[in-house]
């Protein structure tokens, strides 16, 4: 198989463009309207009792502008913060770009955070207003008088007494916005990480971030002008918020946006009716969709033409079942909430199953020890990012040691272990806490959740350390069965067996557990931290 372009020749070649002064809001928004095209649809939109809506870009830039025209009236200028706690609403985005026309920084949140991790955000930040929807406004209400900065609740719906109607404001506010000069190098929005240490870290990003994220747009998600993007997860995390949002509409390409629960086979029916033909998501919602009986041959997916996955290591099983079934190849991503995505597979590349690709153009990336010492190819590290990267955040909010401690020798070391082969494709190995240290052997998590998902009875699995009074630690495995399959101690030994004969046999989990579901963040990464922690008092079915 051969490349489609020259990797080496396109990384030497690329130069990132960064003006002095950008505003994400404009070029995300008003650049299309000036350039012609105010008519194409920027946001096709559907909820799940069927209703449907869509918006021109020159729609969203007159909304948006009103938007942000409200917030200036509520006495919020540049610099100032405000959080979305909202479904998959189009108000997300009008309110999301209005509030980048005029300097303004939001701030996305889950709609499931409960009430004191509310409160933390907004006091963490500073935030002054919160945007959400009458279902979740109850935890607003319950905190805010916890909240010294918050002065104003907006709702996109019924306000109660003491909240501000979304629509209301907006009737009252003027189409014409004279936006604020911005620079590249301000900040434009905050992303709250999910970690599994301490509270979570609000990672703020420049307005440049959404440049330095072109190349993504160009070989990993492979964008073209007429392309309906889409996300099966919701815009609250920033691989969803780029790549279903900023980034294509900085280019002009129009997104689907479905606000429901997620459902394998109703995305198969949106994926026909929107013509999507660039599908964006994450390995559980691919896993899902690949589970689903029946589906082939009963919906037209011709449009379909890229996949691309993210938020957890993709196993080479979903990868062959995927392009098997439906025609596609998944595109693996890796990044995290301080740098989106840098390493990829790309279409023109050789994919390598299990592997997460290669370095971007534009991106440099290398393999270091704690200390920033480059690794040679071969080696196992910690993956590391040039300092100076356009797509690098800013730092964490108010927390500068925590955000010295990611730097070293002029690196931002992500955290993420990975092994650099010697044809330089990158293999992710776990995160530094997720590293299982058993009999003095160093086992990645993902190797063995690999080796696992290869047999036919598992959906999905998690592997940790789990304390043994002889070894230590062992390892164990959580593991959410595929339908038509009962557990029991039998089909614990043939797994275990089966897994002996994929990888090392001190690989193999010596522990395993059957569940219905595996804890995981909004992002849909596997919370091995929380299956940690239980095992320190839990019981296992050993082998």
């Amino acid at each position: 198989m051969t490349w489609d372009w020259d990797y080496q020749a396109e990384c030497e070649k690329w130069e990132w463009r960064i003006p002095a002064y950008y505003n994400v809001g404009y070029d995300c928004v008003d650049k299309h309207v000036r350039l012609g095209k105010k008519d194409k649809v920027a946001l096709y939109w559907e909820n799940e009792a069927g209703e449907e809506r869509r918006f021109t870009f020159g729609d969203m830039q007159a909304l948006s502008n009103r938007f942000g025209n409200v917030l200036r009236g509520l006495g919020l200028k540049k610099g100032d913060r405000f959080l979305l706690r909202m479904p998959n609403l189009p108000e997300f985005q009008m309110a999301f770009i209005g509030g980048l026309k005029i300097g303004a920084v939001p701030i996305p949140s889950s709609v499931m955070f409960k009430s004191h991790e509310i409160a933390y955000r907004i006091n963490d930040s500073g935030a002054s207003v919160i945007i959400t929807v009458p279902q979740y406004a109850a935890e607003v209400a319950e905190i805010r008088d916890q909240c010294h900065s918050l002065r104003h609740v907006i709702v996109v719906g019924e306000p109660e007494r003491d909240q501000l109607s979304f629509w209301d404001l907006m009737a009252r506010a003027s189409e014409k916005l004279r936006g604020v000069a911005t620079r590249a190098e301000d900040l434009a929005l905050i992303c709250y990480t999910s970690g599994t240490t301490g509270s979570p870290k609000g990672a703020t990003h420049a307005h440049r971030y959404v440049i330095g994220n072109d190349s993504a747009s160009q070989y990993w998600q492979a964008l073209e002008e007429d392309d309906i993007v889409s996300h099966a997860s919701d815009l609250n995390w920033i691989y969803a918020i780029g790549q279903s949002f900023l980034f294509p509409w900085r280019q002009g390409v129009s997104v689907f946006l479905y606000q429901g629960r997620f459902n394998p086979e109703k995305w198969f029916h949106l994926l026909e009716k929107y013509r999507v033909t660039n599908l964006a998501g994450v390995p559980t919602a691919y896993r899902m969709m690949a589970a689903a009986g029946g589906v082939e041959g009963k919906y037209d997916l011709g449009a379909l033409r890229h996949c691309i996955s993210a938020g957890e290591p993709l196993n080479p099983e979903l990868f062959y079942e995927w392009r098997e079934r439906f025609g596609h190849e998944l595109y693996d991503g890796l990044g995290m909430t301080e740098v989106n995505v840098y390493i990829s597979n790309m279409k023109g590349m050789p994919i390598q199953p299990g592997s997460c690709g290669r370095p971007m153009p534009g991106h440099i990336c290398t393999i270091t020890n704690e200390d920033g010492q480059e690794l040679s190819p071969g080696s196992t590290g910690i993956l590391a990012v040039k300092a100076d990267d356009p797509g690098v955040f800013l730092g964490y909010w108010n927390k500068p040691e925590e955000t010295a401690s990611l730097y070293r020798n002029g690196w931002l070391l992500t955290g993420d272990i990975c092994l650099k082969a010697d044809d330089d494709y990158y293999w992710f190995k776990g995160r530094d806490d997720d590293l299982i240290m058993s009999s003095g052997y160093r086992i990645s998590p993902f190797e063995v959740e690999s080796a696992v998902a290869k047999h036919p009875a598992v959906l999905e699995s998690a592997a940790v350390a789990s304390p043994d009074p002889v070894r230590g630690v062992i390892v164990k495995s959580f593991v959410v069965l595929r339908e038509d399959h009962e557990p029991g101690p039998s089909l614990i030994k043939e797994i275990q067996e089966f897994v002996k004969g994929h990888i090392a046999a001190y690989k193999y989990p010596r522990a395993i557990e059957f569940v219905t579901e595996l804890p995981k963040t909004q992002s849909g990464k596997i919370m091995r931290k929380l299956l940690r922690e239980a095992e320190s008092g839990g019981t296992s079915n050993r082998g």
